[in-house]
């Protein structure tokens, strides 16, 4: 279009240009280029599960599951230059109805103001947004982190525990490549990730148990994968310049980017899969401790986990950027301890009134943390937030005796059925964990409704003791996480009273 002065385009596209952050760039070009751009958002995104504002369900007008737009750019001499959108919902035929019978002269259109630097197109508070952004970017608090753990073969490099890993493990290494290929369903290889790589792997390190490590595979769902750091080994990426400092005593934030679903936050004490804290999008993970550099290390010295000399005395140092360490200090004249800081961030990310008001910025970049001016008031979320920390690592929390196991049978998971009236699970025709109230079944993270997925990831498998206490846990973590959270609300509305 820049060689014509005057058209129109229309097209229809994949509709997550809109508002990913990563189309930036085409966004400004189109603005550059065009007077008038229009854009009908037809949504229907299945992938992300959207549906309707009143709740109701919202289909798409093609056979994908991928959400899409109509825009149409206009390119005119002495036209009145800016972006305006509409957005349908609701079903195919409701929408098909719609497209016959509307003009563009009879749409009712919002006027947008795409602003630098992403230039979304979505209708934004902007003095909201300039509150918002006055708060510490989680990544400029935390600079080591990295996103999490891709295996790229699932199936092979997770399981449920060690005993099952090992023997996968010792079997695979021992078996030529074509066979292991087909034994394991791992199909062709592809650039990064290799069946003799793998093996190579395994057999350079000995299949030695030490390496059977723990990794929060899903919220809620530890497992067992082989772990080496070796990046294209057993493990496609391990990103090991992070998760290497989560093999030792620490915690980890777990947070995404981006997400077109509820936005979420997690806390491991493991190792932390790509997919750990999100069903559609990224998870990333912040550790709080960083360890040394193993010897003989020549990485760059330009982030904390690799800069030798900050570590000189320690045997670990606080995952903390200085920039912001000093601020904080200056701040509150005091010197919070990292597990105090980690406890106000955690608070913070799980109030309902934070998570309800930012949620439109909370879905296109990592997660903003405000401070409140009162010490005490950051005391206060703090402790909060950590006693939620020690809930959701099953560590401490108030025993409720929710999701017993009743019933005789042979423990093996075959349909996961729940009765609402009997607050029951059942995974059998006689065995189930109950009282199980409904809030807790239905308690979602990032997509998962937890419980279900837990148990129902487990199908035809039959339910070890470790698994069946863990049920219990997770339904007693959940009823405190309902009452913490409100708690916690409580406390933020308190810290900050502007922000309500």
């Amino acid at each position: 279009m820049d060689a014509v002065d005057e058209g129109v385009v229309g097209i229809i596209t994949n509709h997550s240009w809109l508002d990913n952050p990563t189309f930036r760039g085409m966004r400004q070009s189109l603005m550059r280029t065009f007077d008038q751009i229009y854009v009908l958002d037809l949504h229907g995104n299945a992938k992300k599960k959207e549906r309707a504002p009143d709740g109701s369900d919202d289909e798409n007008v093609f056979d994908i599951e991928q959400g899409v737009a109509i825009s149409l750019l206009v390119k005119k001499k002495d036209a009145k230059r800016g972006v305006w959108r509409a957005d349908w919902w609701g079903k195919r035929l409701a929408k098909y109805q719609a497209g016959a019978e509307q003009t563009i002269a009879s749409m009712e259109w919002q006027k947008l103001d795409p602003r630098a630097p992403d230039r979304l197109m979505l209708a934004q508070d902007y003095d909201e947004k300039a509150r918002y952004d006055i708060g510490w970017k989680v990544t400029d608090i935390f600079p080591t982190n990295s996103v999490g753990i891709v295996t790229a073969r699932d199936n092979l490099s997770i399981h449920f525990d060690k005993a099952e890993l090992m023997k996968t493990v010792l079997d695979f290494a021992a078996l030529d490549l074509e066979t292991a290929r087909q034994k394991y369903q791992l199909g062709k290889d592809v650039d990064d990730w290799k069946v003799e790589w793998a093996q190579d792997d395994v057999k350079d390190h000995g299949a030695d148990e030490r390496y059977a490590t723990k990794i929060l595979y899903r919220p809620g769902d530890v497992r067992r994968t082989y772990f080496t750091g070796r990046s294209r080994g057993f493990i496609c990426r391990p990103r090991q310049d992070v998760m290497r400092h989560m093999m030792r005593e620490n915690v980890g934030i777990i947070t995404t980017r981006l997400t077109k679903d509820d936005w979420s936050v997690k806390v491991t004490d493991t190792l932390a899969a790509h997919k750990s804290g999100s069903r559609y999008d990224i998870s990333y993970l912040f550790p709080l401790y960083l360890y040394p550099p193993p010897e003989g290390s020549r990485r760059p010295k330009s982030a904390l986990s690799d800069n030798t000399e900050a570590f000189a005395g320690k045997s670990r140092i606080e995952n903390i950027a200085p920039a912001f360490r000093k601020w904080l200090d200056k701040k509150y004249e005091l010197h919070f301890s990292p597990e105090e800081l980690f406890g106000y961030i955690y608070a913070v990310l799980h109030a309902p009134t934070y998570r309800s008001k930012y949620a439109e910025f909370l879905r296109i970049d990592f997660p903003r943390v405000p401070f409140p001016d009162s010490a005490d008031a950051f005391e206060t979320l703090s402790g909060l937030g950590w006693a939620l920390v020690q809930a959701h690592l099953l560590r401490e929390l108030p025993g409720r005796a929710l999701a017993a196991y009743h019933g005789k049978g042979g423990h093996t998971v075959e349909t996961v059925l729940y009765s609402p009236e009997q607050k029951a699970v059942a995974i059998n025709k006689t065995q189930v964990f109950k009282p199980v109230p409904q809030a807790v079944w239905e308690f979602h993270i990032g997509g998962y409704q937890v419980l279900d997925k837990y148990l129902k990831s487990r199908k035809g498998r039959v339910l070890s003791l470790d698994e069946i206490n863990h049920v219990s846990a997770i339904a007693d973590s959940f009823a405190f996480t309902i009452e913490q959270m409100a708690r916690i609300d409580e406390a933020y509305r308190a810290a900050f009273p502007d922000r309500g």
